[in-house]
């Protein structure tokens, strides 16, 4: 079978644990080996892509793999499962329960629960899928954990769950996978009124990588289609298109640390800020753990506002504008024409830590400036 050399180039930075992926044409299996250490290392082929996990690369330097193309990797790494039962799925890492994705007719709109994040701590609030958790606040019954939604799209409320709310209503979850290296979910949504007209479609997009206990690592990609007429996004500060609710006792105000990429903290230097990303952490069952939110270059209004408080809400929202900026005569209403498609990516990094002690700076790099692959025949 062809062999080729695959290089990976560091760049200014160390890596460590980054998901990386490299074009394999029209190859659907391959195999890695990692050529100085003469090890296989685990892979997986995705729509003519390779995955696989750089474990690390000093920075200024380079590491080199050998890859086969046409055999299967026969490395039987544990790597991330996911199990589906009725509306909900199960995702696992190494043999370990890491999150699920429930989305039954029951709930207005999808949302992940439980959470398990670094070293297996529940990091989002249980409330109010489980009620009744010591210490626990009960504030915002729609505020599932981590979820997509909007207060404005066409006028219909797909944020909160008061009277006339709209809904997030699956129609097929249409490719679920799993491997030694990622899992991955694609969804078409549609989302309607509360009187069950289409207002607009979408396709979601989860990618969970197995990545050490220590962090874990997830992508998501929210595509809308204005498959139905045209689509208003409207200007208020009550959505999130990227959405997490953290453990109570990770609250700003009971001690948590709200932190962006510019260094500003606290929801008063932070709330309605323009920033790249955006971190929560605090203290869990007797650990310190974050979450943080990557947006990403070529998403609307990059780098996006965020509606982030106190009581433990972080949200990517790049439409408040008059909220955000009051005064300022800005507005973030956003049109999609009939037959256009509007779409955002993020990717959530969970750490051991404050942002300082997850290295978030370095992951965000890792994120938006991987590593360079050149591939050596």
């Amino acid at each position: 079978m062809p062999k080729m050399r695959m290089v990976v180039e560091a760049g200014p930075r160390p890596r460590y644990n980054v998901p990386m992926r490299a074009a394999l044409g029209r190859h659907k299996k391959a195999k890695l080996v990692d050529e100085a250490a003469g090890r296989p290392v685990p892979c997986q082929v995705l729509r003519g892509e390779l995955y696989w996990l750089l474990d690390y690369v000093p920075a200024n330097t380079e590491k080199a793999y050998v890859v086969e193309v046409g055999r299967g990797s026969h490395v039987m790494a544990p790597g991330v499962a996911a199990v589906r039962k009725d509306d909900t799925i199960e995702f696992s890492i190494a043999g370990a329960p890491f999150i699920s994705y429930n989305f039954g007719k029951q709930w207005a709109r999808p949302f992940f629960y439980p959470v398990l994040g670094p070293d297996g701590v529940q990091i989002t609030r249980n409330y109010p899928m489980l009620e009744g958790v010591p210490g626990e606040t009960s504030d915002h019954h729609h505020h599932k954990s981590i979820w997509v939604a909007h207060g404005d799209v066409n006028g219909v409320d797909d944020w909160s769950e008061e009277k006339d709310h709209g809904r997030q209503v699956s129609k097929r979850v249409k490719e679920l996978v799993d491997g030694p290296v990622v899992a991955v979910l694609r969804q078409d949504l549609e989302w309607v009124s509360n009187r069950g007209k289409a207002v607009v479609d979408e396709e979601r997009e989860v990618r969970i990588y197995a990545v050490p206990p220590t962090e874990r690592v997830m992508d998501l990609t929210v595509a809308f289609k204005a498959r139905h007429g045209k689509v208003l996004f409207g200007d208020t500060k009550e959505g999130g298109i990227c959405s997490v609710r953290v453990a109570t006792s990770m609250d700003g105000s009971r001690g948590g640390r709200i932190e962006n990429s510019y260094g500003a903290t606290t929801e008063a230097e932070t709330w309605g800020r323009p920033a790249p990303w955006c971190d929560y952490s605090g203290p869990v069952g007797g650990k310190i753990v974050g979450i943080c939110i990557f947006d990403t270059p070529g998403n609307l209004r990059y780098p996006t506002t965020w509606h982030v408080r106190d009581y433990g809400l972080m949200t990517a929202n790049p439409f408040g504008l008059s909220f955000f900026k009051p005064g300022s005569g800005e507005r973030g209403d956003h049109l999609v024409e009939k037959g256009g498609e509007l779409v955002f990516r993020y990717r959530i990094f969970m750490h051991l830590g404050d942002a300082n002690q997850g290295h978030v700076r370095d992951k965000y790099h890792d994120y938006i400036n991987p590593p360079k692959v050149r591939f050596e025949r």
